[in-house]
């Protein structure tokens, strides 16, 4: 049976867990917002200036509530004996098994499928993504901060469409995929790395790679919510 969640004196989450029972049924709608807003106890006035958009803004604050689990648990487990590419995939399961029902997850996919909130899913994939490589330790400065995150936010995101319709047992399947996905990923770099050093085509590539070499990773608060700079300043 379905217990009430513990009480706590942070709005923010007394309104999301409030919430979550209603999203099942409601999606991430006004109908959840209202619910979330009577159950809590929170004053409507100040749900509405915590989250604006209403259930829109709960949503982002569950998947930052998982992304947070996910970190937490990379930090406290010992990784040093994996590869790579192991201590990225056991990264993202960790991100999957932050999640106590699939059914709130696939609302949430519902609506940031949607046209006027595809560029908050977006980010929020790529934040799970940053928080990933940075909670991994990566120190890249340059454009491979960008690819790396780049390329982990779409076998993350597909890794999560594939586990919403998985039932297999333990979600084995789901973890052949992401296999797969970041097996394909190393094949991918393997070859961008003989390319970049093959002497025929050194002298084609010199152009681009002086311009890609320009790239730098974000250093300062982003402008406009566009991070990153070239040539060493912040992009107008």
């Amino acid at each position: 049976m379905p217990t009430d969640p513990p009480k706590t004196d942070d709005p923010g989450i007394a309104l999301l867990d409030a919430a979550l029972p209603h999203v099942a049924f409601d999606g991430w709608s006004e109908a959840t917002f209202r619910a979330a807003v009577a159950e809590s106890g929170v004053e409507p006035a100040l749900a509405r200036a915590l989250c604006p958009r209403g259930a829109v803004d709960l949503a982002i604050a569950y998947h930052r509530r998982g992304d947070t689990a996910m970190a937490a648990r990379l930090a406290a487990a010992d990784l040093s004996a994996m590869r790579l590419r192991d201590r990225i995939a056991t990264a993202v399961r960790f991100r999957l098994e932050a999640v106590e029902d699939r059914e709130v997850v696939r609302r949430g996919t519902a609506l940031f499928a949607l046209p006027q909130h595809a560029g908050e899913g977006a980010k929020a994939i790529w934040d799970t993504a940053d928080l990933i490589w940075r909670t991994l330790g990566d120190t890249s400065d340059d454009v491979n901060w960008y690819t790396k995150r780049m390329t982990l936010s779409g076998v993350y995101g597909s890794t999560v469409l594939y586990w919403l319709g998985d039932d297999s047992p333990g979600y084995s399947r789901t973890w052949e995929f992401l296999d797969r996905r970041i097996d394909g990923v190393m094949r991918f770099e393997k070859v961008k790395a003989r390319v970049r050093d093959s002497a025929l085509l050194k002298p084609f590539l010199a152009a681009p790679a002086w311009m890609l070499g320009r790239v730098k990773a974000p250093s300062k608060p982003p402008r406009n919510d566009m991070p990153g700079t070239y040539g060493g300043e912040i992009q107008e």
